[in-house]
């Protein structure tokens, strides 16, 4: 059985561009042997995946994406949509190289394969905190040697966005990522940090004191 919960599946055209550019010029991806990316928890719309494999193969033109979602009714409607793709009958290229599944934080492949890079975003938010660092390790369980987990969360639009990522040694960077255009504050990123963070935001936590440097040098 797929392991986690089904969430509320939000998905936006568009919306994890600022992730995916991020994740195209990270070395997990530009030096795998097996350049495959899942993309975990991708929503009632196959769209994210289509867009991450897009993206992502104008730096390797060889990469895989796999959507894997844990609800049933979504991997058939990413199928249907796939069906369209594959048909020339969307703006995407036909030979797109995605597939879609059933899996949860298992990470299942077909053909028993390890992902380069785990790209799972909007997903944890909607759990608790205490169920981070497990589903963190299941994950990273399944990459590939030198792979990347990139967890995060973005707002509807994808223009304010935080995501951290995660290797076997543990969480490694954090990043924040903001459209600048009529911004009043860094700071706005609070509501959107990942999980592992968000309850964190209060004095005497760092990321607290990171928003509170970020803002006073934004003013």
């Amino acid at each position: 059985m797929p392991v986690g919960s089904i969430t509320r599946g939000t998905t936006n055209t568009n919306r994890l561009r600022r992730v995916d550019r991020w994740i195209a010029e990270q070395p997990a991806l530009r030096r795998a042997a097996d350049p495959l990316v899942v993309d975990l928890g991708y929503g009632a719309s196959g769209v994210t995946a289509f867009e991450l494999a897009a993206r992502l193969r104008r730096t390797r033109p060889d990469v895989r994406v796999l959507g894997l979602e844990i609800d049933p009714a979504r991997v058939r409607t990413a199928d249907a949509q796939l069906v369209e793709v594959r048909g020339g009958r969307t703006p995407f290229p036909a030979d797109l190289p995605v597939s879609f599944g059933l899996g949860g934080f298992e990470v299942p492949v077909p053909g028993g394969g390890a992902p380069a890079v785990i790209r799972a975003f909007n997903v944890l938010r909607q759990y608790d905190e205490a169920d981070v660092a497990g589903a963190w390790a299941r994950m990273v369980e399944r990459l590939a040697p030198g792979g990347l987990l990139v967890e995060g969360t973005c707002d509807e639009l994808g223009r304010v966005a935080a995501w951290v990522g995660v290797t076997d040694a543990g969480p490694r960077t954090l990043t924040i990522s903001l459209r600048l255009r009529g911004l009043e504050a860094p700071s706005v990123v609070a509501e959107r940090l990942p999980k592992a963070l968000i309850h964190r935001n209060v004095p005497g936590e760092r990321v607290h004191d990171l928003l509170t440097a970020l803002d006073r040098a934004w003013r």
